[in-house]
């Protein structure tokens, strides 16, 4: 994919944005392109999750622009707005934490994600039970008896039930298994081959990057590197601070 030919999806510049009086964020800035999947790595304390909170409207802003572009190119700021607005403006966010309705069965965490697009239900369902097949047998199941693999997609599952443009992951493959890992990343590009952009924080850095056209290094709270997935896995620098020094180490 040539990443500058595309249009952008979401755009952040000079993002400031933290806790309290604390700013974790300073002036951090990527863009999406359209139907892509963008990585963003670093360091434990660097920002990541952060970043994708703010972009979600989960951390207040106090610096700098959020635009997310719609089907025909309308820029919206989402600066100000609220998760719930952001989500019917076509974005929506997977958290690493609390990602499903723990007493609510498959069903039910289906039928609450469709609620920014309710008027789509029948359409959304039938997609994402294909998209997802591995679901469609648990559907009477309370969400709090799945593993930890199966909770990961019925939360991609609630997610993509609003019909979101932009996908925001925060690390989805945390706690899981080396192989139900695999299984989150490959669909993972399932998913953004039906034409969902992604934008994901993972720990796992160089799954991530195998899976991502572009990525960024986030380092206390700032940019640090760039480049297309497939550069930063080779990059030694990129190696030598975030891969683990060999190419066949985890990150």
């Amino acid at each position: 994919m040539n990443i500058d030919a595309r249009s952008d999806v979401l755009k952040v510049e000079g993002l400031k944005a933290g806790y309290g009086e604390e700013n974790i964020l300073h002036g951090i800035s990527i863009r999406v392109p359209r139907r892509s999947i963008v990585a963003i790595i670093g360091p434990n304390g660097s920002g990541k999750s952060t970043l994708l909170k703010s972009i979600y409207g989960l951390v207040s802003i106090r610096g700098g622009s959020v635009t997310l572009f719609d089907a025909e190119e309308k820029p919206v700021s989402l600066v100000g707005k609220r998760s719930n607005a952001i989500t019917a403006l076509g974005m929506n966010m997977v958290p690493q934490l609390a990602n499903v309705f723990a007493d609510m069965t498959v069903l039910e965490n289906l039928q609450m994600g469709s609620l920014p697009a309710r008027h789509k239900y029948a359409e959304r369902y039938e997609r994402v039970l294909d998209a997802l097949p591995l679901i469609k047998g648990m559907l009477s199941k309370r969400a709090a008896t799945l593993s930890g693999g199966q909770r990961q997609m019925v939360a991609f599952g609630r997610a993509l039930m609003s019909d979101p443009s932009l996908l925001l992951l925060d690390e989805p493959s945390a706690g899981l298994a080396p192989m139900v890992q695999e299984e989150i990343f490959s669909k993972t590009r399932e998913i953004n081959a039906l034409g969902v952009s992604i934008l994901m924080v993972e720990q796992r850095a160089r799954q991530c990057l195998a899976i991502a056209d572009y990525g960024y290094v986030l380092e206390q709270g700032r940019n640090r590197l760039e480049g297309t997935g497939a550069a930063m896995i080779d990059d030694p620098e990129v190696i030598r601070l975030y891969l683990g020094g060999g190419k066949k180490s985890a990150a």
